[in-house]
């Protein structure tokens, strides 16, 4: 369980709220708007009304002793980057900055975030490439040109080993697991047999991933 201080409460951050509750964290939610803290009430650990950008109200926050520090303002970017810039001022362990531009982003970055969540852009580049291909049903992006896809199991490999196939030789890709029937199984073995009707999770670079199933 962590500690967060969350700041803006639009529908992102109310969103972020929602979901920090429901994984059990302690959240203390931050916003200008009595009726938006209000609303959030229910799903957070305690909520004050109050400006962010103003330094000594965001000093009795304590924002030093919260493991993370979530910047969800996303109608204002000057208030954004300020209370960005004042947290980590205040000494803020980590602070997590919405950014709407890839300019906002820069300047988020060079003034007090350690990193930066960019909603559109993630929403914009999961849906062009989730929906590329018939056999893509999810795709996430790590660091560097890594990835993991969820595809579906080319009819070619069905009825095949892992160990058979050994597309992390031919490909450098690693199969982490495989779903069928909406149970999904992590023990992949050499000797794991692929049926049809499933799917795989894999991982590698986009290239790799996108040369093997022919994205």
């Amino acid at each position: 369980m962590k500690s967060i201080l969350l700041i803006g409460l639009g529908r992102f951050g109310k969103r972020v709220a929602e979901k920090l509750n429901e994984l059990g964290h302690e959240v203390l939610a931050v916003d200008k708007s009595e009726e938006r803290v209000q609303d959030i009430l229910g799903y957070v650990t305690d909520a004050q009304i109050g400006d962010a950008t103003n330094y000594n109200f965001l000093s009795t926050l304590g924002v030093n002793n919260f493991d993370v520090c979530i910047v969800a303002i996303g109608d204002d970017f000057q208030n954004s980057l300020e209370t960005t810039s004042l947290l980590s001022e205040l000494g803020a362990v980590k602070v997590v900055s919405r950014a709407s531009s890839d300019v906002h982003e820069k300047f988020l970055l060079r003034n007090g975030a350690d990193e930066v969540i960019y909603p559109e852009k993630q929403l914009a580049e999961w849906t062009a490439i989730r929906y590329s291909a018939n056999h893509i049903f999810d795709y996430i992006e790590l660091e560097g040109e890594y990835s993991i896809f969820e595809v579906e199991i080319p009819e070619k490999w069905i009825n095949k080993t892992v160990g058979t196939l050994d597309i992390r030789k031919k490909y450098g890709i690693n199969i982490l697991a495989i779903k069928m029937n909406g149970i999904l199984n992590p023990n992949i073995t050499p000797d794991t047999l692929l049926w049809s009707d499933s799917r795989l999770f894999v991982l590698g670079t986009n290239s790799s991933i996108q040369k093997c199933f022919k994205i």
